[in-house]
């Protein structure tokens, strides 16, 4: 039976380099799939992309490609990715420059368009799901639009010959499922299989969560060698069932534990998982350790899509303001309590517009609420933390100048102060009729 091997390169914007380079080195993987955009981060790229039209795409692609890149050619790997942004077309053309620089020829790119909606979101009455309220009750304040678009744009591409595919917003999982949908030529209505590759993205898609990251927990869940962990890779077969494994010799680990922690989060209902593609159905999953670090899962499947697709809105919500200052040695805990009281009588008496405040001190009560607080032992050092939502930047600033203050007029031995003030983009949602939302893919070739 055929098999592919796709590898996760990122869960994250942020996530690490040197792991995926590890998968294109060592991994015989024939699909590296990078995971890089949440919901507010398209935001703040259609504002980059605002000021400059050659930005917009994620700040990291240009160190990921020259990392991965040469690696993925010399060995035939083909690259999807969300990194994009709001700007596929530019992060497109940065990949063929890195491509020169590295004097590799014959790259074929492919670029996802047709996600970026805010012509049809601006101006129109749509409910707001996930909360109350109408799109036009964000009117004045949207700053990007954009739907969630499933595999269909990057099967044509890979069916186009493309080596590398860059996206906008696209469903998570789609990245992963995408290519068993072209490798073994799935029908886009099949949705026991289509749902089957929407499972195996969903347990690739955060990357070093499936391999024992966000899992351990010293004591209770130990996983061995968290420095150096190793990401993910799925070998699928052409009935959907797959392995879930890691590279021999990298950190963490994959079990049935982790395999089945990754499978429920973010998912609501196991039974109805909604996304482009399909509707999917994890109820009937199940996980074998064939051995160690490989996971066999077999069991999903789907049910017709939707006729709509989900928009996520960024929007400018407010700005907030902060301020931080330690304490530490005998009294902490009594100078940090008096330093909060002084902010809090002083953003009063200045009268500073505020909407919503917290006064924390870490390591006391900035997690913790309740009857608790209080009960242990004091601490040797705490961090005072002061934060308030407003609704104007200059209100936003003073926030943070009063805890600043605390150097010279509050109490002794305050050390470490910050302070920020910074725009608040918040998300949204609604949903669009797909009929209404046209996608098309634009090739860059080296």
């Amino acid at each position: 039976m055929k098999k592919v091997r796709i590898g996760s390169g990122a869960g994250f914007a942020g996530d690490r380099i040197e792991p995926a380079l590890e998968l294109a080195e060592r991994g015989d993987i024939q699909y590296l799939s990078f995971e890089c955009l949440a919901e507010r981060t398209i935001a703040l790229a259609q504002q980059a992309r605002r000021k400059d039209a050659d930005s917009g795409f994620d700040p990291l692609l240009i160190d990921r490609f020259n990392a991965v890149l040469p690696a993925c050619h010399k060995r035939g790997i083909k690259i999807i990715t969300n990194m994009g942004a709001a700007n596929p077309h530019s992060a497109a053309k940065a990949v063929a420059a890195i491509a020169k620089k590295h004097g590799i020829s014959g790259l074929k790119i492919a670029a996802v368009h047709g996600d970026d909606v805010m012509d049809q979101i601006v101006g129109s009455d749509l409910p707001l799901i996930e909360r109350k309220g109408r799109v036009s009750d964000l009117e004045g304040k949207i700053v990007s639009a954009n739907a969630y678009l499933g595999v269909e744009s990057i099967v044509e591409a890979l069916r186009n010959g493309a080596d590398v595919v860059i996206t906008g917003r696209v469903s998570d999982p789609a990245l992963f499922a995408a290519p068993l949908v072209h490798e073994f030529n799935w029908s886009l209505h099949d949705w026991h299989h289509v749902g089957q590759g929407i499972l195996v993205g969903h347990l690739l898609e955060c990357a070093a969560q499936v391999t024992g990251g966000y899992f351990a927990d010293p004591g209770y869940k130990n996983v061995a060698n968290l420095v150096r962990i190793g990401f993910p890779f799925a070998d699928v077969c052409e009935d959907g069932s797959a392995v879930i494994s890691k590279v021999d010799g990298s950190g963490g680990q994959v079990s049935v534990r982790t395999c089945k922690e990754q499978l429920l989060y973010e998912v609501h209902d196991p039974s109805s998982y909604i996304q482009p593609d399909v509707v999917a159905d994890f109820s009937g999953v199940s996980f074998t350790q064939e051995g160690p670090d490989r996971v066999a899962v077999r069991g999903g499947s789907g049910r017709q899509r939707t006729d709509t697709l989900k928009v996520t809105i960024g929007y400018l919500d407010s700005y907030v303001g902060e301020g931080q200052i330690s304490y530490a040695g005998p009294g902490a805990l009594a100078r940090g309590q008096l330093a909060l009281d002084i902010v809090r009588e002083r953003l009063k008496m200045t009268g500073v517009a505020t909407t919503e405040t917290r006064f924390d001190l870490i390591g006391v009560n900035s997690v913790h609420r309740g009857a608790a607080v209080g009960t242990g032992p004091e601490p040797e050092e705490v961090r005072l933390r002061v934060v308030g939502r407003t609704e104007t930047m200059s209100e936003a600033i003073k926030i943070g100048n009063e805890v600043e203050s605390l150097w010279l007029n509050g109490p002794s031995g305050g050390a470490g102060a910050w302070k920020s003030a910074r725009e608040v983009i918040a998300a949204a949602s609604t949903l669009l009729p797909r009929s209404g939302i046209k996608t098309h893919v634009t090739y860059e070739v080296v």
